[in-house]
């Protein structure tokens, strides 16, 4: 089992019309062994932004604390809230700097920017970025069937309410598939107004 899914969990970012929307699960484990239900790995970051930190939960512990503390000195020195983009390359930047003993975690990036366009993005360990014009991002130990239900269901300009209901039908089929993330989940939907919060019990819990 690779490191990055010892402690299991599951990211899924996506975007629509002037809005955008991630998704976790609930689950932390050692392996098969539960530890917690109650462990969601997104972060809001600042009004229209939020994180999502998957892989060793010790490594993306570390990462939110100092993505946090990064963010609050952006915000003293640039006398400006930080866009999603500018904290993708900060997040890029901080896991190169690691390069030779890297965090076990890949960070994924939700928001909207000064325009209210939406943005997701992700990265590896070592800060490698991917396409900044996908429509979706997915990290976790069911990446492989997130992407697939993503490509399925995704389709251009979705409302907030139709973006969260095939978030949420691609968390739900990709979690009930996997023994190492599931036990709920929480959806974050980013709109002009700020972030909304959507906790959702329809996935296996065994």
């Amino acid at each position: 089992m690779s490191i990055f899914h010892h402690n299991g969990g599951a990211v899924c970012a996506m975007i629509g019309k002037e809005c955008a929307a991630i998704a976790t699960d609930h689950r932390l484990g050692v392996g098969f062994q539960l530890i917690s239900c109650q462990r969601p790995k997104v972060y809001q970051m600042g009004p229209k932004v939020c994180v999502g930190v998957t892989g060793l939960s010790t490594d993306a512990q570390t990462v939110y604390e100092k993505l946090k503390f990064r963010i609050k000195m952006y915000t003293l020195r640039e006398d400006r809230e930080i866009s999603p983009k500018a904290l993708t390359a900060m997040a890029s930047a901080m896991a190169y700097e690691r390069r030779f003993g890297p965090y076990f975690s890949a960070p994924v990036i939700c928001g909207l920017n000064d325009k209210n366009e939406p943005y997701v993005n992700g990265m590896d360990s070592l800060g490698a970025r991917g396409d900044e014009n996908a429509p979706f991002i997915v990290d976790g130990t069911c990446d492989e069937s997130l992407m697939g239900m993503c490509e399925a269901l995704w389709k251009p300009d979705m409302n907030p309410d139709e973006l969260a209901a095939v978030l949420e039908k691609c968390m739900a089929n990709s979690l009930n598939r996997d023994c190492l993330s599931g036990w709920g989940m929480t959806i974050y939907v980013i709109t002009k107004d700020g972030v909304s919060t959507r906790e959702v019990q329809g996935t296996r819990m065994d």
